[in-house]
């Protein structure tokens, strides 16, 4: 009987390359597939709604495996065990399985992003936020923020990559809030993202803040498609994958 078991998870990427599988890298799909291995003894394979890169962190990525035969185990035991096996960087949150045909990748509705950035070095921020060396306009992030919403061609305001047929991209939600007087936060949702883009946004919108680009030139880099119109991109340790969005709540 085919079951599909369906892993909800955190981790902090700071040391690892992504989450995609990598020869002689380490990634988080290598050590989440190995921790399956000692539990079921099977090679098995773990699809990532996203493939976060270098150094990007995940509060919420959510991974689907198939069991041809079925998962064995009680949940709670798979929980416990998988978590014995993987590093401490690594954490399963939540987990659930279903009979059905899911693809924690492909049945993703849509895709949430928060960035965090700051502009007073603290080393208990260093790993999970971007340091900046610049004041941030508060209300300049807010005002370029709206102008990513909707659906556009992010070829421009994001990095190449050979397997994206195209790069339109529905964005849902666009918004910054600052924490308080250093620390600033930006939440994204898109129906999907290209590689590369949420860093590049963000780069872009520190531009904007810096009154280093205006409207005009984002809406340039929009129309015209060239990678040579975008800001340089946003460190990798501000991201985190915070949460996928499904028709029904897989989780329940």
């Amino acid at each position: 009987m085919l079951e599909t078991l369906i892993l909800e998870i955190q981790y902090d990427g700071t040391n690892y390359f992504g989450w995609q599988k990598q020869l002689n890298q380490k990634s988080i799909q290598e050590k989440l597939e190995k921790a399956l291995f000692k539990l079921f003894n099977e090679e098995l394979i773990a699809i990532g709604s996203g493939r976060t890169d270098t150094g990007v962190h995940a509060a919420g990525q959510v991974v689907s495996i198939k069991f041809e035969n079925g998962v064995k185990y009680d949940l709670d035991i798979v929980k416990k065990a998988l978590n014995r096996y993987l590093p401490a960087t690594i954490k399963i949150i939540n987990i659930a399985k279903t009979n059905k045909d899911f693809n924690a990748r492909f049945d993703a509705v849509s895709r949430e992003y928060l960035y965090n950035l700051n502009i007073k070095s603290d080393v208990f921020k260093q790993n999970f936020s971007a340091h900046i060396r610049y004041n941030m306009d508060i209300g300049k992030l807010k005002e370029c923020a709206e102008f990513f919403i909707g659906k556009n061609d992010f070829t421009s305001i994001s990095k190449f990559n050979k397997d994206t047929k195209n790069y339109n991209c529905d964005v849902l939600l666009s918004e910054w809030t600052q924490i308080d007087e250093f620390n600033f936060q930006y939440k994204v949702r898109a129906n999907r993202f290209v590689y590369g883009m949420v860093r590049s946004i963000v780069g872009i919108m520190i531009d904007y803040a810096r009154n280093k680009k205006t409207k005009e030139d984002i809406e340039k880099a929009f129309a015209l498609q060239d990678r040579n119109l975008k800001s340089p991109l946003a460190p990798a340790n501000g991201l985190i994958l915070n949460k996928i969005y499904y028709v029904n709540n897989l989780f329940e």
